[in-house]
C-alpha cells in the first residue's frame, strides 16, 4: 500500500500528464487557425498550462516525490487529452472551440476530485485551487470567443 505522500504524489502527476496533453493540444490549435483571436487565446493556454506543469513539479517534488515522466502512468491518465489533440489538428474553429471547452470541463472534474482529499497539504490544495480558478476563468472566455468562430 502506498504511502499518503505517494497517493498525493500519484495524483498530482496525473494532473500532470494531463497538463502536458493540454499544453500540447492547445499549441497545436494555434497553429491551426487563422483567427487573430482564436491563436491568441490557444498560445495564452498553452503557456498557461506549461506554467501549470512547472508549479505542479515544484509541488511533486517538494514532497520528496519523483515528477513521472510520462512512462509509467496508465493510459488513463492520457486519454482525456488525446481526442482533444486529435480535434485540434482540424482547421475548424467552431470544433476547436467545442473541444476545448470539453477538454477545460475535464480538467476541472479532475481538479475537482483531487481536491476532495481531505488529507492533501495546504500548499497542494493552493496550487490546485488556483489552476483550477484559472481554468474556470478560462471556460467563460470561450463563450466569448465563440461568438467570434
Amino acid at each position: 500500500m502506498s504511502t499518503y505522500t505517494e497517493e498525493v504524489g500519484n495524483k498530482l502527476n496525473e494532473i500532470l500528464e494531463k497538463t502536458y496533453d493540454a499544453e500540447k493540444g492547445f499549441k497545436k490549435a494555434a497553429s491551426n487557425t487563422d483567427n487573430v483571436a482564436l491563436k491568441t487565446y490557444f498560445e495564452n493556454k498553452a503557456k498557461q498550462r506549461y506554467n501549470f506543469g512547472h508549479e505542479l513539479k515544484d509541488e511533486i517534488i517538494s514532497f520528496g516525490q519523483e515528477v513521472d515522466k510520462g512512462d509509467s502512468l496508465t493510459s488513463k491518465a492520457h486519454r482525456a487529452w488525446m481526442d482533444v489533440k486529435a480535434m485540434f489538428s482540424s482547421d475548424d474553429a467552431e470544433a476547436m472551440l467545442e473541444e476545448a471547452i470539453r477538454g477545460e470541463k475535464a480538467a476541472i472534474e479532475e481538479y475537482d476530485e483531487v481536491l476532495t482529499e481531505t488529507s492533501l497539504p495546504s500548499s497542494t490544495s493552493a496550487v490546485l485551487r488556483s489552476q483550477k480558478n484559472a481554468i474556470e476563468k478560462g471556460l467563460s472566455n470561450i463563450k466569448t470567443l465563440e461568438d467570434l468562430a
